[in-house]
């Protein structure tokens, strides 16, 4: 075939036409809802008179060859008069008639009919969530195997809305608690389908918060610390103790120290040295729910240590989100350009805009973003030299940031 008739509908571009109805969910989301998708008319390119005249040959074989493979679509023929060819019957439109033709054709019939009987199931067990499978039907058939048991769960819940308990003490055929945490996204937005209003938590929301948006047991989250100062130490005997709480029990001390320093580093948050009226607490990456719960923070001076990289101005930014008043420790771009030797490469920097930054923290977070010191530059915070710290703490007896 020449490279003319390729620019003329084909067998197989009449295959990748239903094919996008299939991956677009559209005729999957007929089944659910009912409406009629078919007959279906295909975007037919066709031969115009100049290339009947030029390539009269090609045009016979190409229609030879959609006439060849017409078993699952249907052809409407127009018979025209040419000036030089003279009577020929061509093809119009191309029709496919039904959902078998379509399935048929793009070999996607047995998906179809697993996908039907996950909808009769809904139907008949959880009519709520029919709406979910015609929004998502794709994503319901990688779920297929497991659908049974998320039907189980969601008919459950909605029985016992706000459980109190632990997800390890569910007892459901196929339930467990790896498949809840495998299946945690989709669950979620069932149970927001099928549950009253009432008994979801809104504010609690993504995966970390699963637990508390609807109503079962977490484990609790855990604050780790080390007080700096020998004279605040709130353990007998020793000096730099770890303590670790959880996040309740946190909440409720108020020890007198004036200063917090926050570093997501364990190295640096056991060898931070002792400081005056201090306590350093190992942080959590981007969660810092943990600690918002702790008001007694809010009065005190504290100092966020993180990577200088676009994420460590990232976490620096949520970090602010709950202590609108903290600041940053040994993040400037004095430091990043004193350990030059020690950069690295950020394997996928972020280029959202950070609106908590300070002016500084917003100079160099841009030229990060930007590439602008060079390609995707990081310098991870276990590379600062010791005494780049015990200067920052000496000076003026008040962190530097």
């Amino acid at each position: 075939m020449s490279t003319t008739t390729k620019e003329w509908t084909t067998p197989a571009d009449i295959r990748e036409q239903v094919l996008k109805q299939w991956n677009r969910g559209t005729l999957l989301s007929t089944m659910v809802e009912g409406r009629e998708l078919f007959p279906l008319r295909i975007t037919l390119r066709k031969p115009g008179s100049r290339e009947i005249t030029d390539r009269f040959a090609d045009v016979r074989n190409w229609i030879s060859g959609l006439r060849a493979s017409a078993v699952h679509y249907r052809i409407v023929w127009q018979t025209i008069n040419h000036r030089v060819r003279g009577s020929n019957t061509v093809p119009s439109e191309i029709w496919v008639d039904t959902m078998d033709d379509a399935l048929a054709l793009i070999g996607k019939r047995r998906a179809a009919d697993e996908f039907a009987s996950m909808v009769k199931r809904c139907r008949k067990e959880m009519p709520d969530l029919l709406p979910w499978l015609a929004r998502r039907p794709l994503r319901a058939l990688e779920h297929s195997e497991s659908w049974p048991a998320m039907l189980r769960l969601a008919d459950w819940l909605r029985h016992h809305p706000r459980p109190g308990v632990y997800l390890r003490q569910i007892e459901l055929p196929g339930v467990h608690s790896k498949f809840i945490e495998q299946h945690r996204g989709t669950l979620s937005e069932l149970f927001d389908l099928s549950l009253p209003p009432g008994s979801i938590n809104e504010k609690a929301t993504g995966a970390t918060n699963f637990c508390q948006r609807y109503g079962f047991l977490d484990k609790p989250l855990r604050v780790r610390f080390r007080i700096l100062d020998p004279a605040l130490c709130i353990l007998p005997e020793g000096n730099g103790h770890e303590i670790t709480l959880t996040r309740d029990d946190f909440a409720r001390l108020n020890i007198p120290v004036e200063t917090v320093f926050i570093t997501e580093n364990e190295i640096n948050f056991l060898a931070f040295p002792p400081t005056p009226g201090a306590m350093v607490i190992f942080g959590a990456g981007y969660g810092f729910g943990n600690l918002a719960t702790a008001e007694w923070l809010q009065d005190k001076a504290l100092y966020y240590w993180g990577d200088i990289d676009t994420h460590g101005f990232a976490i620096l930014n949520q970090f602010r989100h709950y202590f609108p008043h903290a600041s940053s420790f040994l993040m400037e771009r004095e430091t990043l350009l004193a350990h030059r030797r020690y950069w690295e490469r950020e394997p996928r920097p972020e280029t959202d805009p950070l609106p908590r930054l300070s002016e500084c923290e917003h100079s160099l977070y841009d030229d990060l973003r930007h590439n602008r010191l060079g390609d995707r530059i990081r310098l991870e915070q276990e590379k600062i030299g010791y005494s780049k710290l015990l200067e920052a703490l000496e000076n003026s007896n008040s962190p530097s940031a």
